[in-house]
């Protein structure tokens, strides 16, 4: 994606934050991974959409750090004295096809679903998944390590398209 947004230090400060509150009450609580089920799914919904070069998914997601920067910088410059709005090298998912794109929008919907159907608690959790999700697939690193998703998100589809056709279902 060309509109990918300049992560700032303040930005990942607030992504962290956020990460941090999700994982302390798993991590005190026994570690029990259902206790992060719904954030996950937030996280996972938001690297589907990391792949998106385009379109209201891959807009959200490229504009996602900038959310954050002003938040996270005030956040820095009120507790610390210290200013954040440094940049940080920027990454980005490359690769999805259209038969990938048919998953992403699955999997989103799917992950809409989960969060119509959830509690208040689980609903905050979702929606921070996903923020944090996306903010992370900004930086180089992360999206580094996942650059194998838009693939897996392509063979996915292309062995679904393959499926109904072999089945005689279109």
């Amino acid at each position: 994606m060309t509109a990918t947004s300049t992560l700032t230090l303040g930005g990942l400060l607030l992504a962290l934050i956020i990460l941090t509150c999700n994982l302390y009450p798993w991590y005190r609580g026994g570690r029990n991974l259902g206790q992060l089920a719904a954030f996950g799914k937030g996280f996972g919904g938001a690297a589907c959409a990391a792949a998106c070069p385009g379109g209201i998914l891959g807009w959200t997601h490229s504009r996602s750090g900038t959310v954050g920067n002003g938040i996270g910088e005030r956040t820095s410059q009120a507790t610390t004295g210290t200013t954040s709005a440094q940049g940080l090298t920027t990454g980005q998912l490359v690769g999805l096809g259209s038969t990938g794109a048919v998953v992403v929008v699955i999997a989103v919907t799917l992950v809409v679903l989960a969060y119509k159907e959830a509690g208040k608690k689980d609903r905050r959790r979702i929606a921070g998944g996903a923020y944090v999700g996306s903010v992370l697939l900004l930086t180089a690193g992360v999206a580094g390590a996942l650059a194998w998703l838009p693939g897996a998100l392509n063979g996915i589809g292309d062995a679904v398209v393959a499926f109904v056709q072999g089945a005689g279902i279109l």
